[in-house]
């Protein structure tokens, strides 16, 4: 068996919302296929991946590097032992010859868009859900049957007012969620508190909500909004300061007593493992959001979820961004503590399977083999044109 071609596109999710720090007006995101000679129902098994919301696409990376190298490979290079499967961890290496360590950059995420569709052909080949496959090769089995997930909104929008604010929060709560979120940092800190008690007047407190700075503050903006925060009582305060900034987020640590989360822009497992050693994040309490479409792929994930093992941290406290059905899998197949949900905005990336009902703040996975992207109809239109 082999790859027999990996075609790849562009595609815009421009809005006119914005975070605290970027506006989404030209934001724009890779889709790839992987196309195998395996045959399933008349048809050769493709794989499909995309990158997460917050990257730009990769066509130069994916076209100048990546997606050469697996093509000139040779194909029994690609294969596990058996030759009847593709091996991830083998393309992945394939991928990553000849690149030196550091300075990880976009091409983690060009390297993540691919993995997604190599893991998809997988579990199709396989013929098992992608969770299915996770569980039975690295959790002995156990796979989740439901998953926790939150509604991610809350953007700054021309003319959004707290009516709007709260409307939008309303239909989350009417979808099933019980904990959603919103952007801070975008305005005065006055009045993101008057957003905060707005929302909190929705959601019926403020264990609901999580709030998202997106990178924005230094140190002592990041204690002021602390301060601020901390009599509600937030679900999570998150990613206040740089990403890259371990000694703010191990400063702010001192000052804010409950969860914070941050993580989503480290895309390796070298840099979080630097935020678990320095950081000052707490296990018992905080989260860590990386996302695998960012961050090279579920093969680094892995490596990330067994560093976090190693050093006292349960999978439970991980709850990826992006708000994808990758992550959804993995969260389900890997035991995860939960998954970001976009209802409204990235579409049609963000959002699950169709007639996956949200119940309780919970969902659970189609049965059906691979990622699931043919049970999410509009996505699956858009995916299945890269090879028709």
């Amino acid at each position: 068996m082999r790859i027999t071609a990996i075609h790849s596109a562009d595609l815009p999710i421009a809005s006119e919302i914005r975070n605290a720090y970027i506006d989404f007006s030209k934001m724009n995101a890779s889709v790839v296929a992987v196309v195998t000679d395996v045959i399933r129902d008349g048809k050769p098994v493709v794989g499909y991946g995309f990158n997460s919301n917050g990257r730009y696409a990769q066509r130069g990376l994916l076209a100048e590097r990546f997606v050469p190298r697996i093509m000139e490979a040779d194909p029994k290079s690609l294969m596990n032992d058996a030759g009847d499967n593709l091996d991830p961890h083998r393309i992945w290496a394939t991928m990553f010859a000849n690149e030196k360590p550091g300075g990880h950059g976009e091409r983690s995420v060009a390297i993540g868009t691919v993995d997604m569709a190599v893991w998809d052909a997988v579990a199709k080949i396989e013929g098992k859900p992608l969770y299915r496959l996770l569980a039975d090769r690295y959790s002995a089995g156990r796979a989740d049957d439901k998953v926790f997930v939150y509604a991610a909104g809350g953007y700054y929008y021309p003319g959004k007012d707290l009516t709007a604010l709260q409307d939008e929060m309303k239909k989350y709560v009417a979808l099933g969620y019980t904990v959603v979120k919103m952007k801070i940092g975008g305005d005065s800190l006055a009045d993101d508190i008057r957003r905060i008690e707005a929302v909190i007047k929705v959601v019926g407190s403020g264990k609901n909500l999580a709030v998202d700075a997106n990178g924005r503050f230094d140190l002592k903006t990041a204690i002021e909004y602390a301060k601020a925060l901390e009599p509600y009582g937030l679900f999570w305060y998150e990613e206040a300061g740089d990403p890259l900034d371990y000694q703010l987020q191990a400063e702010l640590a001192q000052y804010y007593k409950h969860p914070m989360a941050t993580g989503e822009n480290l895309f390796s497992m070298q840099d979080a493992r630097n935020l678990i050693r320095h950081g000052g994040m707490r296990a018992d309490r905080d989260w860590l959001q990386f996302d695998c479409a960012l961050s090279y792929g579920l093969v680094e994930y892995l490596r990330t979820l067994n560093m976090l093992k190693e050093n006292g941290w349960s999978s439970r406290r991980c709850c990826p961004h992006g708000g994808h059905q990758m992550s959804l899998n993995i969260a389900a197949g890997l035991g995860l503590g939960g998954n970001e949900s976009y209802p409204d905005v990235f579409q049609p990336f963000g959002g699950f399977a169709d007639n996956t009902p949200v119940v309780d703040g919970y969902v659970t996975m189609p049965d059906m083999p691979g990622v699931g992207f043919e049970a999410k109809s509009k996505l699956y239109a858009v995916m299945r044109k890269l090879v028709e």
